[in-house]
């Protein structure tokens, strides 16, 4: 159940207890307040002023999935804070529904080996965190709105910056296919995943056919290519590690030493993704 005016109390207190340089902020000259500003916790959690002082007041909606994840991360909450936060903002844990906590463990993986394009996805393979490296080769995910979900993306033909030919399409489409039936088997309460397994029968043949093949579990293709608006294609190397803690998919990118795609991920991660073109 949503409780905004707990909800309200909590984030506060959490934000007014973060000093600045924990949460890796300069600090300049003295302030008032020993925590965190407003606008200081908009910036690292990316979201508007405005939200932000509207959940502190009780005045906003729920925030969803993403939102939390970015609150959690920001405010460097522990595995227990991140849960209750989630419950807070009314959103289920456990019973049959896909986790979408991301444990303090894997949030310092996405910070420390920032010179390395990561991103994490749930079971459905929806994304819900990821760092500048990964919004910089591919653009970046917020403005996406809640179109974040791989599956849907591919399936749906939604625009993308990745390069694949016909033998790793066919490749990567078992794969996806495959994990989300281990999904549903998972987690059969998860109104989510039946609505997106719904969206997906509607406007992929493809998708159906292979659904109702009952795909074994299978292999992501190793080699991913990137055709990037502003530095060309990259190739590069795609490792997915799963996550022993919350059932997590974790896509880390890299390029081989001393090649050209080196170079161009370098540059990258140099220019930031402020600066980059936006995603499609």
């Amino acid at each position: 159940m949503n409780r905004p005016d707990e909800l309200a109390k909590t984030l506060r207190g959490w934000r007014e207890r973060l000093v600045p340089g924990r949460a890796g902020l300069p600090v300049h000259g003295q302030r008032r307040a020993r925590g965190l500003r407003r606008e200081e916790l908009a910036v690292l959690a990316g979201l508007a002023a405005d939200h932000v002082v509207r959940l502190e007041q009780g005045r906003a909606a729920a925030p969803g999935v993403q939102v939390c994840v970015a609150l959690a991360r920001a405010l460097r909450l522990s595995d227990a804070e991140q849960e209750r936060l989630f419950r807070l903002a009314g959103h289920e844990l456990g019973g049959g529904r896909v986790p979408r906590l991301v444990p303090e463990s894997t949030r310092r993986l996405l910070e420390r080996l920032d010179d390395h394009p990561i991103a994490v996805h749930d079971a459905m393979w929806t994304l819900i965190a990821w760092n500048r490296p990964w919004a910089a080769l591919m653009g970046e995910p917020a403005a996406r709105d809640e179109d974040r979900n791989a599956v849907w993306r591919h399936f749906a033909a939604r625009p993308t910056r990745t390069r694949l030919t016909p033998d790793e399409r066919a490749e990567f489409e078992h794969a996806l296919v495959a994990d989300l039936r281990l999904a549903q088997e998972r987690y059969p309460r998860e109104p989510d995943l039946t609505a997106l397994l719904g969206r997906l029968a509607s406007v992929s043949t493809g998708f159906r056919a292979l659904w109702d093949s009952h795909p074994a579990d299978g292999q992501q293709p190793a080699g991913l290519t990137v055709d990037h608006p502003d530095v060309g294609r990259l190739d590069l190397d795609r490792d997915v590690l799963a996550s022993r803690h919350g059932d997590l998919r974790i896509v880390v990118c890299t390029a081989r030493p001393g090649t050209e795609s080196a170079a161009k991920l370098a540059l990258l991660g140099a220019l930031g993704f402020e600066a980059m073109a936006p995603p499609g």
